[in-house]
Formats: C-alpha cells, sequence, structure tokens
C-alpha cells in the first residue's frame, strides 16, 4: 500500500465521529442508523471502542428486522405482569414530571446518566430535530416509567429507557424496550436499533435477549449486518488489532527490539462536538518501539487489515496522569503523515532497524528477519 494512501484510509471511516446537524430528515436518519451511528443529546455519533473503569471494550451496534419480530415468552411474560399499568405512547415533551422521575432513576443506578432529561434530548440546545415518541407507563395516576425513541423513514432507534426505582420488580426497563418494538412494528417500520452491547460487560447484554432470534450486529468495518448467532467474540476489532500488535511485539523482541503496547485515553476526542472535522488519533491500542518517538506509533488498521507506522503531532499536553503505565494519556494526538504501510509485520521491522541504524540507537540487531520461527509468522 502506497504510504500516501493512508491518510485516505483513515479519513474515509473514523472509528470515533461525531456529527452536528441542523436538522434531520427522516431517510436521513435511517441511513444513519444502518452505519452504527447513535443519538446524544441533538448531536449523532458512532464509535467502536469504550472504556469503562480503564478496560477498554469493543461496542457491537444491534437491530432488530421488525417483519421477523415476535413477542417472545420474556414479553408475553411482562405483558401479564404488567397488565394493571396504564400505558400511553404520544410525542415527546418534557414536563416537571418526567424529569423528577429520571432524577429518582439516576440515584439508584451504577453507571453515570445525563444531568437531566433536557441535557439527554437535547444536549446545548433548546429545540429538537429529531422526531421523538415517548412511552409512558402509569399506575392510575402516577407516572412510573418513561421511554424515548427516534422515528425516521424506515426505522427508529430506542434512546432512553428510566422508571421509578419503588417499581424495579417490574422490570419496567426491558418493558418498555417491548411497547417501543411493538409499536415500530404496528406502524410498518422495518428496524428497530437499541444500540449496542459489549462483550465482556454485561451491562447491556440484557438487549440480546430481546428478539434473540432475528436479532442482527454490524460487522466492522464491513458495516454488513449479520445474524447475531454467527458474532464471535474473537472477532471484535479489539480481539484483532491486540493479537497482531502482540505478533509484532514478539517479533521485535526477537531483533532485539523492545517495545510497548499502550491504550490511548483519548482515542474517543473525535467525540467532543467542539471538534468535529480535526480528525485525531483514534486508534484505542497502539505499538511504540524502544528508541523511537512517541509521536511514531505503529497501529494495526482493521479496515484495510495492514500495519501502519504513522507520524502524529500533538495537539494538546495533558498534566493529568491516570496512574496506569499502560494507558497513554500525556498527549492528544492528530495524523500528520504515513510513513510506512504493509501487510507483513516483518516488513514493518526491517523498517524500524533500519531507522534504528541510521540514527545509531540501535548498534546490534538481527539482520536476517525473514528468519521468524513458524509460530509467530501469522
Amino acid at each position: 500500500m502506497p504510504v500516501s494512501c493512508i491518510k485516505f484510509v483513515l479519513l474515509k471511516i473514523m472509528f470515533a465521529e461525531v456529527h452536528c446537524p441542523q436538522k434531520m430528515l427522516p431517510e436521513e436518519l435511517d441511513q444513519y442508523l444502518e452505519r452504527g451511528w447513535f443519538r446524544m443529546g441533538q448531536t449523532i455519533f458512532t464509535t467502536n471502542f469504550l472504556n469503562f473503569k480503564n478496560r477498554f471494550y469493543s461496542a457491537i451496534w444491534l437491530r432488530i428486522p421488525l417483519a421477523d419480530f415476535t413477542t417472545d415468552s420474556t414479553g408475553q411474560k411482562l405483558q401479564r405482569k404488567n397488565a394493571r399499568f396504564r400505558v400511553e405512547i404520544q410525542p415527546a415533551f418534557i414536563t416537571a414530571e418526567k424529569e423528577a422521575l429520571f432524577s429518582a432513576y439516576k440515584k439508584n443506578i451504577s453507571f453515570e446518566a445525563s444531568a437531566s432529561l433536557k441535557t439527554l434530548l437535547y444536549g446545548k440546545a433548546d429545540f429538537n430535530i429529531y422526531n421523538t415518541t415517548e412511552v409512558n407507563i402509569y399506575d392510575q395516576h402516577k407516572l412510573i416509567a418513561t421511554g424515548f425513541f427516534d422515528i425516521g423513514k424506515a426505522s427508529a432507534a430506542g434512546i432512553s429507557s428510566f422508571y421509578d426505582p419503588v417499581y424495579k420488580k417490574y422490570s419496567l426497563g426491558k418493558y418498555l424496550i417491548y411497547l417501543k418494538i411493538e409499536y415500530c412494528k404496528k406502524i410498518n417500520l422495518q428496524y428497530f436499533y437499541p444500540g449496542y452491547f459489549v462483550p465482556g460487560y454485561t451491562l447491556f447484554d440484557y438487549k440480546l435477549e430481546i428478539g434473540k432470534p432475528v436479532l442482527q450486529y454490524l460487522e466492522f468495518p464491513s458495516l454488513n449486518w449479520k445474524p447475531l448467532a454467527s458474532f464471535r467474540k474473537n472477532s471484535t476489532p479489539l480481539h484483532i488489532i491486540r493479537e497482531k500488535l502482540h505478533l509484532l511485539q514478539a517479533l521485535l523482541l526477537q531483533s532485539g527490539i523492545e517495545s510497548r503496547i499502550l491504550t490511548y485515553e483519548f482515542f474517543d476526542a473525535n467525540l467532543i462536538p467542539e471538534l468535529e472535522g480535526i480528525v485525531l488519533f483514534d486508534f484505542p491500542v497502539f505499538l511504540i518501539c524502544d528508541g523511537l518517538s512517541e509521536e511514531n506509533p505503529i497501529v494495526f488498521d482493521v479496515r484495510d487489515q495492514q500495519y501502519h507506522w504513522i507520524k502524529c503531532k500533538s495537539v494538546w499536553a495533558s498534566a493529568s496522569n491516570n496512574g496506569s503505565k499502560d494507558i497513554y494519556s500525556s498527549h492528544v494526538f492528530k495524523f500528520d503523515h504515513g510513513m510506512f504501510s504493509s501487510e507483513m509485520p516483518q516488513a514493518i521491522i526491517s523498517m524500524i532497524i533500519n531507522e534504528l541504524k541510521s540514527s545509531g540507537r540501535m548498534m546490534s540487531v538481527k539482520t536476517n528477519v525473514a528468519r521468524q520461527p513458524n509460530s509467530l509468522s501469522g
């Protein structure tokens, strides 16, 4: 791959990206959802990686083909369990009652939520560019649960669900999802998008049980939707990236070159709306060779299945320290240019050896890099 092509590949599809549209047509929302995007306030974003408590994970986007969806035994059980409650579905709007319900809900969850319902739906804006519908559940005249979802031309996306903690035993959060799906099916939409699940992080696993026989996941980077039954944990982008970098690290060590594999704290900086269009470095994991600048990381890109040795430049120096030697948090990087790309780790190693020799930072190395044990040749 020519060095000049690296920017094109990295700019074509970013791992993390945010758009700040001024309007959102129904067919535009369909297109975003089909590519694995999700609404955040009045912006819309996509990401392939997540960081929870300094552990990195892959985000796997989901959708339910509504024509094939039938209410399963869990959905039927929830309908019977909550039959005495009243359900209303209408265009979404914020009230003091819903804000109070959201506030009570936040006090009883283990994850961080938006500061308010207004912030969740509108962000910093005072308007809504999305066609948002709400499901409200009442115990007589008391509002006990609310769920929001956005409707496009042929699809819809679940945005948020929350409930009164007093009613936790009724599984109202899951019941709201079934109600959203049934409504979307009733108005003849084709797809319902419940967001993502996270392999290895169980908080989102409840989504995998709703519509399970027909549930699909978005395979990255092909952007093809496939049956969830065909999903394998060892096929996630993060697993592949780590595997390829560990192979390279082992081969480097055989050539007398030590290196570090680091996770990058600012991998999702592109999701900050104010930074839209800057195109910051967004690889979650990279390798740095001893003797070379940290601004010259080596990455493995699952989009073209190649190693890339690249030149970055710092756009911001951080004074914070996250306390982990395996997480890089010193600088926010921006792509500068590609230095070398190859499918073969040995080709990258040869270039690194040449660079270290020419700079006098490596006086003695193995010169025949191609002669590697078969167990590491990949």
